[in-house]
């Protein structure tokens, strides 16, 4: 595979079209809801990403909810830290504030994750391919080249993504770790789409979240963003409860970022209320 590192990559099939689920953050409400909408749309198959802890209440019950629904799963930085008993969760972030947030983030979801929800992360893949037609799809959370890569849809361009297409032999590339959603296509069923996060807002004001569905129709790939409101009231209750970072409450109630704010580019932070 060119020059990027070896990794576990896991074979996952054949498919028409597919639903991708993006950081999960431990938002089990948001997480249930999606489960349900992509099974209205009738999907061949649902994937997640990575990250099912971080940030939200009860990191256990996105856990059960992914393997009660045996939704094959990905490693994100968060199962790899989690499954390795690493003292970080190697987010990738650079300001000390927002490590100190990712800290405090890395610790609750630590100390209240099962040992053998831990153990489960070990034996998940860092990549998977599948094939959507005739078009070769490769999966990763953060970038093909690096688990906690961070691609945004500003600095991210046009000759970078066919750069990562023609190192990793494949037509698209689907990642999340942003936590904001984008898809760029530089030809015909060639391109990048960055699914979001299904555990928080997109620092856009709604509280809705979001997971993205992609086909080949008429000889082409379709991608679909798609919203998914849930009781974000009862899980910003739980947070409190839990005695969660009150700015980590802010977001779900606000849909604006309060945290990781410097890690965004200017033009994805300009977008937010800060």
């Amino acid at each position: 595979m060119s020059n990027l590192e070896p990794t576990r990559v896991l074979d996952l099939g054949s498919f028409k079209r597919v639903a991708f689920f993006g950081g999960i953050y431990s938002n089990h409400l948001a997480l249930r809801s999606a489960i349900d909408r992509a099974q209205a749309l009738n999907v061949d198959a649902t994937f997640a990403l990575g990250d099912f802890g971080a940030f939200g209440p009860h990191p256990d019950r996105s856990v059960e909810l992914l393997r009660d629904a045996a939704i094959p799963a990905i490693q994100g930085n968060y199962e790899e830290s989690l499954s390795s008993q690493a003292l970080h969760c190697h987010c990738g972030y650079t300001d000390p504030q927002d490590n100190r947030f990712a800290q405090l983030s890395y610790d609750y979801t630590r100390e209240n994750t099962a040992p053998e929800h831990k153990a489960w992360m070990g034996t998940l893949s860092l990549q998977g391919r599948l094939m959507l037609g005739t078009t070769r799809v490769l999966l990763c959370h953060g970038s093909p080249r690096r688990i906690n890569e961070f691609l945004w849809r500003s600095t991210t361009s046009t000759a970078f993504i066919e750069k990562l297409l023609r190192d990793c032999e494949t037509d698209i590339i689907v990642c999340t770790h942003t936590g904001i959603h984008w898809s760029r296509m530089v030809g015909p069923s060639r391109g990048i789409v960055n699914v979001g996060a299904l555990g928080r807002p997109a620092n856009d004001g709604k509280t809705h979240v979001w997971f993205a569905t992609i086909e080949q129709a008429q000889g082409d790939m379709v991608t679909a963003f798609v919203p998914v409101e849930y009781n974000h009231e009862a899980l910003a209750a739980e947070m409190e409860s839990e005695r969660l970072p009150p700015e980590f409450v802010e977001t779900i109630r606000t849909g604006y970022w309060t945290t990781c704010l410097e890690i965004l580019p200017a033009k994805e932070r300009a977008a937010g209320k800060w």
